[in-house]
């Protein structure tokens, strides 16, 4: 018991020693991108009301985010970098990198999935909606607890186990294409109408909207 206290302190200390760049701009875009979910969560709960117009493409200006930055430019740095370090340094997280590995290869085609459903519904009428709501509220929860499996078990051990060099060569990688909807980071003129258009129709907490 002693020793195993002992171990458990380390632990504590050398995570508490191992301020990375790149595990805050992980946490900082899970919290974006859960602030996300949970404005178009009230959206949808709500309905188009009034101005269906604007519902409909804000809920596109959203996915579309989704499928361009989280999608092609986060998963890929955890898939690709941090996944695998982790993994050789910490094998006994091995089955949950491989249950996150399927989320990531899962959630491409999901996005996609709801953007034609919301296409529909915006399209078709009220028919359409049920099939996108029983599609985006699992959508929803599955995410947030991918993201919540990451911060849990992923991040801790990376944390623990990866050297400076390690360190380095993740802080490179997480410090480009950083997420501008964090509050944190200019968008790049790419992304600069979209995410005006984001934060200033959509509501709160991630819009003005």
């Amino acid at each position: 018991m002693f020793y195993r206290s002992i171990d458990l302190f380390s632990v504590f200390r050398k995570s508490q020693n191992m301020k990375k760049r790149s595990l805050q701009i992980i946490r900082d875009e899970h919290a974006s991108l859960a602030a996300m979910l949970r404005s178009m969560s009230q959206m949808v709960e709500r309905g188009p009301a009034e101005d269906a117009r604007q519902f409909f493409e804000v809920m596109r200006a959203m996915l579309f985010y989704i499928d361009e930055f989280p999608e092609q430019l986060h998963h890929p740095k955890e898939s690709n970098l941090l996944f695998p370090k982790v993994v050789k340094k910490a094998p006994e997280i091995m089955g949950a990198v491989d249950r996150l590995e399927r989320d990531h290869m899962h959630s491409e085609r999901a996005v996609r999935d709801l953007l034609h459903l919301l296409l529909a519904w915006e399209l078709l009428g009220t028919t359409r909606r049920a099939a996108f709501m029983d599609a985006f509220g699992p959508y929803v929860e599955s995410y947030l607890e991918h993201m919540r499996m990451e911060e849990l078990v992923v991040l801790p051990a990376a944390e623990f186990a990866l050297s400076d060099e390690d360190w380095t060569a993740l802080d490179l990688a997480f410090d480009q294409n950083a997420d501008p909807l964090t509050g944190k980071h200019a968008p790049s003129a790419v992304y600069e109408k979209l995410f005006t258009r984001i934060v200033s129709t959509a509501p709160a907490p991630i819009g003005l909207g």
